[in-house]
């Protein structure tokens, strides 16, 4: 694990909301599950805490909620209800849900260093391409990003 994913994990712990860990055997199902392996950031963060909440607990709907192992799926098929190609890349799965029927997905197809880009998507255009903007290279880089916003949507502002 990364120096810089301990530190991030460490503030999950401190100032957030974490859920239990998951047990290397829930890692091992999810992944058979979806057909993909974890890499090396969502591995750490996932047996470090099975999602979390960021700035509010999950009762009072918090803008950023990592989602738990269970609860990641294709983006096609919880955003559109079909598992088309016409309905978005089979690549494309949910990760945070951001309120609203929105969420950031992994793009598990490519890998920058090792790791899966995150994609903006936005209810009302997804699947749109050019609406489903890649926001951060890495979970590591979006976590970073996300605990340092003060609860807003980081890449929203980056204008």
């Amino acid at each position: 694990m990364t120096t810089l994913m301990r530190r991030l994990l460490a503030e999950v712990s401190a100032r957030h909301f974490p859920n239990p860990p998951a047990t290397h055997a829930q890692v091992e199902a999810f992944e058979a599950r979806v057909g993909w392996q974890l890499d090396d950031d969502l591995r750490a963060f996932y047996l470090h805490c099975d999602g979390a909440t960021l700035f509010a607990p999950r009762e009072k709907a918090p803008n950023y909620r990592i989602l738990p192992l269970d609860e990641i799926e294709r983006a096609r098929v919880k955003m559109r209800h079909e598992d088309t190609d016409t309905h978005g890349p089979a690549s494309w799965y949910t990760l945070l849900y951001l309120q609203d029927g929105d969420y950031i997905l992994a793009d598990v197809a490519r890998q920058v260093d090792g790791r899966y880009p995150l994609l903006d998507a936005f209810h009302e255009t997804f699947p749109d391409p050019a609406e489903t903007q890649r926001i951060a290279a890495s979970f590591s880089e979006f976590l970073e990003r996300a605990l340092a916003s003060g609860d807003d949507f980081f890449w929203l502002n980056a204008g």
